[in-house]
């Protein structure tokens, strides 16, 4: 007996190595028939696969490969990040990284630049070389987009992928672990309002699917607080803009929009802490006064948020943090299980800004 069932399980191991994390085996029947063996050994056999890490079994749905399966590729995961140099990028990738290596997996990270055609010419390299599973940031999620193709190869494939910070509407059916954004915008505009702001402006990013969530629920917490949406008092910018603010530090767009835009708001909702922080820069140099004249909140309690002339209120993610949660979703989907997606809340913390 002990020599049969180490005999099946070693054409089996080699029968995983071609193979990825997710894929559902044979039943014990299946495997008795086509190997004639009893299903004894065909147990014994699979039993000793699981504490190897090769395989789950789960009862009542079989037998999923878990990615574990000898060849280095499997043992991989790809991380595809906008920017590698993003404020919050580094917290996720420690996060994410620490929850796989616990797992035996590791990590792969590249970045887009939030350029659709660095995503493309990511995919078709992971597509050539194929790993266990992908952690990918999206390039302009807020637009139609052109890389549908190779993502729908890579699910054809068996490659898991789970998108973080926001999906593709094409791409609906892949999970996506992300920031409740909506709830943000509502939760900064309706701080603003219960500290006597009736007239709000907002700065948001028009190509990423975040921006246009968070400006979603700004304007509907003015709207239900019976106020004018004020169109006019809402500015825009997109990648190529946040690279000549923050790269050339050309800060004319937040200037015109000081000048043109403001008018007589008294309070700002920001897409993210790094265009809050350069909102009080040139808020400071024009004379404004941070928060007596202009009160100042955004998302992500990064270090922005405490380096900027005035500490910045900011949204925070409590524990778990995104990085975490992210990556045991796509551990999951890789071992066989349904994952799901999640919008991770958000909690206030008051500072100097606001």
């Amino acid at each position: 007996m002990a020599v049969k069932y180490k005999f099946l399980a070693d054409l089996l191991r080699k029968d995983l190595v071609r193979g990825r994390g997710g894929r559902r085996l044979p039943t014990e029947q299946e495997l008795s028939q086509r190997y004639h063996m009893s299903r004894q050994t065909v147990r014994h056999a699979l039993r000793l696969l699981e504490e190897e890490g090769l395989i789950r079994r789960r009862q009542g749905s079989g037998s999923f490969t878990t990615g574990l399966s000898g060849n280095l590729p499997s043992r991989q995961v790809a991380m595809v990040t906008s920017f590698l140099d993003d404020y919050i990028f580094p917290t996720i990738l420690h996060d994410a990284q620490s929850v796989f290596s616990r797992q035996g997996y590791s990590t792969l990270v590249f970045a887009t630049e939030n350029q659709v055609g660095e995503e493309r010419a990511i995919l078709q390299r992971l597509l050539e070389q194929p790993v266990g599973g992908i952690l990918v940031e999206g390039s302009k999620t807020a637009l139609p987009n052109p890389n549908f193709d190779l993502y729908q190869q890579l699910l054809q494939a068996g490659t898991p992928v789970v998108f973080l910070h926001g999906a593709y509407a094409e791409l609906s059916e892949v999970p996506c672990v992300a920031d409740d954004n909506f709830s943000g915008g509502y939760q900064l505009a309706q701080y603003l309002l219960h500290r006597g702001h009736t007239k709000i402006a907002g700065i948001f990013k028009s190509d990423d699917i975040q921006g246009l969530q968070r400006y979603h629920g700004c304007i509907t917490a003015i709207r239900d607080a019976g106020l004018p949406i004020p169109d006019q008092r809402f500015c825009w910018y997109d990648t190529q803009d946040r690279l000549e603010m923050v790269n050339l530090r050309d800060a004319s767009l937040l200037r015109r929009f000081l000048e043109n835009r403001l008018g007589a708001a008294t309070g700002v909702v920001c897409y993210n802490d790094e265009i809050a922080y350069l909102l009080i820069r040139e808020l400071l140099a024009l004379g404004r006064r941070v928060p007596e004249d202009v009160a100042v909140v955004s998302f992500d309690n990064s270090y922005y948020s405490q380096i900027s002339p005035i500490s910045i209120t900011s949204l925070r993610h409590p524990s778990p943090r995104m990085g975490q949660v992210a990556a045991e979703e796509l551990l999951r989907l890789i071992q066989g299980e349904n994952p799901i997606s999640q919008s991770l809340p958000w909690e206030l913390v008051e500072r100097a800004s606001g």
